[in-house]
């Protein structure tokens, strides 16, 4: 009986001619729901039609989403459940996202914002539908976004907003994603990089996105040049070792272990803890040796002395040039193998955040501070 009342629903005469009118005319379809108005783009230029219903609200929308669907789609039901199954997967066909943008559906221009497909054209119709951080994330996950004008479009919006943001996974992606190449000035850049003296989450947002161009840059090791002494001709040979501990002992290098330091003081949550460690790993990748994800901090260490009890030819060469650096060079292959996998056995066990979080990880922190250390040029105590 109630789904016999729904089909009754019909759109007034005045509102289903003029609908038809706009979705002729129309690139983009929003639909301001408070104010009952559904609003058509068309270029620059806006189009509007108020709504007359004839029954209550939310079934009037309904009826008015399912007339679009019905013309833009030839879908008389609605938004098909197949897009909706994949809307964030960016599975939808190409040719259809155009009409997407004309339906009045959230999950359509969801649909469109992941799509591989999305061009500059595209993205500004969205953006005009609905100009939300998330949308603006996905589409600069697409480097044709990223080159494109609306990329600092929607580099200023997140960046404006991100103050307001709560979710610090958001937090992570917004700062990463804005530092891409040419989207931030480089006053707004260093304002960000000053916010995250407060909100460390940004500052590992900096660690995965420009690793080697950090603000603030600080000096390299005193003993650099007399590694660069002993590790030169190794470097230009192509030895992998020597290469990335004179990049770890030279400014970049110590730039970056220093910001990973402080980063690790403390992690707001789990979804922080997770992303510095694999900046930390991805930073080191060239001395990793076992490709699998490791998931426990012992193994971790396990593996970095049996490199160095049975080392190859390149870290053969690298032990034998500068032994007074056998500390940094355990260090180094221990972080070359540190990635979120040595705290998920902690985290499949807890969803502590803060204090609580930060003590339960300590069993992997405090090694990964002794390496960032070792590599600063801090000896331990023992």
């Amino acid at each position: 009986m109630k789904s016999s009342r729904r089909q009754n629903v019909e759109l007034s005469s005045e509102d289903a001619l003029r609908l038809n009118v706009l979705i002729a005319n129309a690139e983009a379809v929003r639909i301001d729901e408070g104010g009952m108005t559904v609003y058509g783009l068309n270029g620059e230029q806006e189009m509007k039609v108020p709504l007359n219903p004839t029954c209550r609200s939310d079934r009037y929308l309904t009826c008015v989403r399912e007339t679009l669907a019905a013309v833009v789609l030839d879908s008389p039901g609605g938004y098909p459940v197949f897009l909706r199954r994949w809307t964030r997967m960016g599975q939808v066909d190409n040719e259809q996202l155009d009409r997407l943008l004309k339906i009045g559906e959230p999950e359509a221009v969801m649909a469109v914002v992941c799509s591989p497909g999305l061009d500059n054209e595209l993205a500004r119709r969205a953006w005009w539908v609905a100009p939300h951080s998330e949308h603006a994330r996905r589409m600069l996950e697409r480097p044709q976004i990223v080159r494109s004008e609306m990329g600092r479009i929607l580099a200023e919006h997140l960046v404006e907003h991100l103050p307001f943001e709560t979710e610090h996974r958001d937090m992570l992606d917004t700062v990463r994603l804005v530092l891409q190449p040419d989207l931030l000035s480089e006053e707004r850049r260093l304002r960000l990089w000053e916010a995250g003296r407060s909100k460390k989450t940004y500052r590992v947002g900096f660690l995965e996105a420009v690793p080697d161009d950090l603000p603030e840059p600080m000096g390299a090791r005193h003993d650099l040049a007399a590694a660069q002494t002993a590790l030169g001709p190794l470097a230009e040979a192509g030895n992998p070792y020597a290469i990335l501990l004179l990049k770890l002992l030279d400014s970049s290098g110590q730039t970056f272990l220093a910001v990973a330091l402080d980063a690790l003081r403390r992690p707001a949550d789990q979804e922080v803890v997770g992303a510095l460690l694999d900046a930390i790993g991805r930073y080191l990748a060239a001395a990793r040796r076992n490709p699998e994800q490791l998931r426990e901090i012992e193994a971790v260490q396990e593996q970095a002395e049996s490199m160095l009890r049975e080392p190859d030819e390149a870290l053969a060469a690298i032990l034998a040039a500068v032994p007074e650096l056998q500390a940094e060079l355990r260090a180094m292959l221990e972080l070359a193998h540190i990635d979120e996998g040595v705290v998920i056995p902690v985290f499949a066990l807890s969803d502590a955040i803060g204090t609580v979080m930060r003590k339960k990880i300590e069993p992997v922190t405090t090694p990964v501070n002794r390496m960032l250390s070792a590599l600063r040029g801090y000896r331990p105590d023992s």
